[in-house]
């Protein structure tokens, strides 16, 4: 069977598995298990298997089937019992911060080394740059590499830090307002760079700045790493006379 057989033949029987949020624990679980059961039959058969034993590291020291119960039973928990457990409102905001500053800090350095190198810049990330003057439907003109990095990263990101999947809903939701509202071209009053203090964010007008100014303003939602490497460059505003 071949790569796009096999694709077809999940879409066409198990859509709604393969696109559930719970199936890369599911797949991650299922595959701990499968392959640890030989070497678990292996350590409790012990020098019953000669031929095996001889290569084990630490023959002096054999686990017991209750070392292994005790593991077995806390990567369940971890696995599925904790998605029965609704996360805390404090859990969605420390999480998904996280969640958001770790994409943050990946993006940047994609972003600068893009710009930095001509050819990069010209098959991948220029196309999100043909408009000077950004608008809400321009938030996502990409290209297809630059959409699947992204892709890969919002999808990743949120299991590498074992969040919730309804903290990993709500961050989905929640950057892509964040990407939206950097590419609208208004400073509106109430929006998230001014809501939050500090400038932490730098929102619509740092963005509308990178895509006048390329060279500048890399980081997507934070203001940190573009404060602390000096590539941030402040709003100008340009009025009609």
């Amino acid at each position: 069977m071949s790569q796009r057989q096999l694709w077809d033949y999940l879409l066409l029987h198990h859509r709604p598995l393969i696109s559930s949020p719970f199936f890369p624990v599911i797949l991650a679980f299922s595959s701990y298990v499968v392959f640890s059961v030989p070497f678990a039959v292996l350590d409790l058969m012990g020098d019953k298997m000669p031929y095996f034993y001889q290569y084990k590291i630490q023959q002096d020291r054999k686990p017991t089937l209750q070392m292994m119960k005790k593991s077995f039973m806390t990567a369940v928990y971890n696995h599925i019992f904790l998605f029965y457990q609704a996360p805390t409102v404090c859990e969605v905001f420390v999480d998904g911060l996280a969640s958001l500053l770790l994409f943050d800090t990946q993006y940047y350095i994609w972003h600068l080394i893009h710009h930095k190198h001509p050819q990069l810049y010209k098959w991948i990330h220029a196309v999100h740059h043909e408009y000077k003057s950004p608008f809400s439907w321009s938030t996502e003109q990409l290209s297809i590499p630059e959409l699947m990095t992204v892709g890969i990263w919002s999808n990743q990101d949120p299991i590498l830090l074992r969040c919730h999947p309804l903290t990993t809903w709500c961050v989905t939701v929640f950057s892509i307002w964040m990407s939206v509202e950097d590419h609208i071209g208004y400073d509106l009053p109430w929006t998230l760079n001014h809501l939050v203090p500090c400038g932490l964010l730098g929102g619509a007008p740092a963005h509308d700045m990178h895509h006048q100014k390329p060279n500048s303003n890399y980081a997507p939602f934070f203001s940190h790493w573009d404060r602390l490497f000096g590539t941030v460059v402040p709003l100008k505003r340009t009025y009609v006379k």
